[in-house]
């Protein structure tokens, strides 16, 4: 009898384990549905930078003129006996920053839920479905075409990467080979490392040309003074329409010589920021729903509030810790997809289905390694790996229908995929029992259905016992308030203040409160009292 009951127990203790990985398996669940917005909008902006590194847009069936991929093959002779060879090397990274610069810039416009627009002049294809900008003689990258097809000049920019400093960079750019850039007032986007010099040695050159002008008018030589009036002018114009490149001249070589390593630190930065903005997400809906469940317990006195807290911080901690690696898997995987040669592919990244398999990837993991350290068998193993792909599709699908139901961000979804992931792992459940049960000896399955009817009886006796409660409690609470709101109403119509007060108070006191006042004169003496009145 004692081996029984111990025996109980432990299968209690593990089917209580059970039940909570399902429960933490449905949170994750959840959260990958809580996803789909940010996974959807950093996975687009992966997109981009997938773009700009193979040169072929398949979403809108394009292909730009120069992708990094292209640009690294391109020749520049032997690094040690090439005479051209650095000049060639930094000539062809001007070519890759314009198409990183490209895939930043689409990126972020991606990524804050707009249409991107930003191209490369080279890839402007007009009305006619031709390419007739292609080294377009003043820009290079624009963010706005007219009707035409034609780059708007103040959304347009010419790239230069030149000078060996920001100060021979400045005298470049002031020499007779940029005037046209001055004459058409051109904006000149420039290194990111060089900007902040640039425009420092243009306010000097700046400073000093407004003295020699000065002196120059004041010693009446108009005409040398005139010409430094020139070179000011000139300055002025360069130093306003200087533009900050998102790229520097380390990352433009690097693009250069190492294409795909420059793409994965750039794809790798936006799926981090992904997975920062939905762990943010994540704690605050992992925390809400642990909040809850152990205040509950705390009621129940199955829980200490210190206990309580510490399973709040822990279950906040790794709510935001899946959500981080859900959005930063499902950012990568949705940017691939988005960009496949697969028309079926490019359909499915526009659902959530990215961020499942990312969650789904983290949840078999979880599986594999228990299994692999002992601690469930192999029957187990595949077990659950059924269940956990099973109740993953059917997450996806009930996502979809919580976010029709529920049009609020985050939370429709959040509901749909819980909601999916309980009934898929019940159906399941009921599926994978019955097969288990039909390999039952007589002796294993008398004493199953014995500990099942007891633990019906039990169920019954409690649900009995609650239905009592609340029951007494509704129509002890219904009674006290049709007798209190019949004599608010006789007081009212008779006239009687303070009864009404007497009838308003007792409600106060029903609900575990001092009223404030128990008669008019009371009232009235606080009214004109000078103490501040105190609820």
């Amino acid at each position: 009898m004692k081996n029984h009951g111990l025996a109980s127990l432990c299968r209690l203790t593990k089917k209580t384990d059970k039940e909570r990985a399902r429960r933490d398996t449905a949170t994750n669940a959840g959260l990958a549905g809580a996803s789909a917005d940010v996974v959807d909008r950093y996975g687009s902006g992966v997109k981009e930078h997938i773009v700009g590194y193979s040169g072929v847009d398949n979403e809108l069936g394009t292909s730009n003129e120069r992708g990094l991929k292209r640009i690294s093959e391109y020749r520049r002779g032997d690094p040690k006996t090439a005479p051209n060879y650095q000049t060639n090397t930094r000539q062809q990274a001007g070519f890759a920053a314009e198409t990183k610069e490209v895939a930043r810039r689409r990126a972020e416009e991606a990524i804050a839920g707009k249409k991107p627009t930003t191209t490369r002049t080279d890839d402007i294809i007009g009305p006619d479905g031709q390419k007739h900008h292609v080294n377009d003689q003043l820009f290079d990258i624009t963010t706005e075409v007219d009707a035409q097809g034609n780059p708007v000049p103040g959304a347009s920019y010419q790239m230069k990467f030149v000078g060996g400093t920001p100060k021979a960079a400045v005298d470049k750019m002031l020499s007779q080979d940029y005037q046209k850039y001055i004459d058409n007032d051109v904006k000149m986007m420039v290194p990111s490392d060089y900007y902040d010099g640039m425009q420092e040695a243009l306010d000097d050159k700046i400073s000093d040309l407004e003295g020699q002008v000065k002196h120059l008018k004041a010693a009446g030589k108009s005409e040398a003074a005139a010409a430094k009036q020139a070179q000011l002018d000139k300055c002025r114009t360069l130093k306003k329409n200087l533009v900050k490149s998102k790229v520097s001249n380390a990352e433009a070589i690097e693009a250069r010589n190492n294409a795909k390593w420059s793409t994965a630190k750039d794809i790798g930065r936006v799926a981090h920021r992904a997975g920062v903005e939905q762990a943010k997400i994540g704690a605050a809906i992992g925390g809400g729903m642990s909040l809850i469940r152990n205040l509950v317990d705390v009621c129940k006195g199955e829980k200490s509030g210190e206990e309580a807290a510490l399973a709040v911080v822990g279950d906040t901690t790794r709510a935001a810790a899946v959500s981080y690696t859900t959005a930063f898997g499902g950012a990568v995987i949705k940017g691939t997809m988005q960009n496949a040669g697969s028309e079926v592919v490019r359909s499915l990244a526009k659902t959530n289905l990215p961020g499942y398999i990312a969650t789904s990837t983290l949840e078999v993991g979880k599986t594999l390694t228990s299994f692999f350290k002992g601690d469930i068998d192999g029957v187990q193993c595949l077990e659950q790996l059924g269940e956990k792909g099973y109740g993953m599709v059917n997450s996806a699908l009930y996502a979809a229908i919580g976010q029709l139901a529920i049009p609020i961000p985050v939370v429709g979804a959040l509901v749909g995929s819980m909601l999916g992931y309980a009934l898929s792992s019940a159906s399941y459940h009921v599926l994978t029992d019955s097969l288990k049960e039909a390999k039952f000896a007589r002796e294993e399955r008398i004493r199953v259905e014995a500990e099942v009817r007891e633990a019906i009886a039990m169920l019954r006796e409690y649900r009995a016992e609650l239905e009592k409660n609340i029951s007494l409690y509704l129509k002890d609470t219904r009674d006290f308030f049709d007798e209190t709101f019949s004599r608010m109403k006789t007081t009212l119509q008779t006239g009687d203040i303070d009864g009404y007060i007497a009838s308003a108070n007792s409600i106060t006191r029903k609900m575990g409160k001092r009223p404030i006042y128990e008669t008019f004169s009371q009232f009235d003496s606080m009214m004109v009292s000078d103490e501040p009145l105190k609820f």
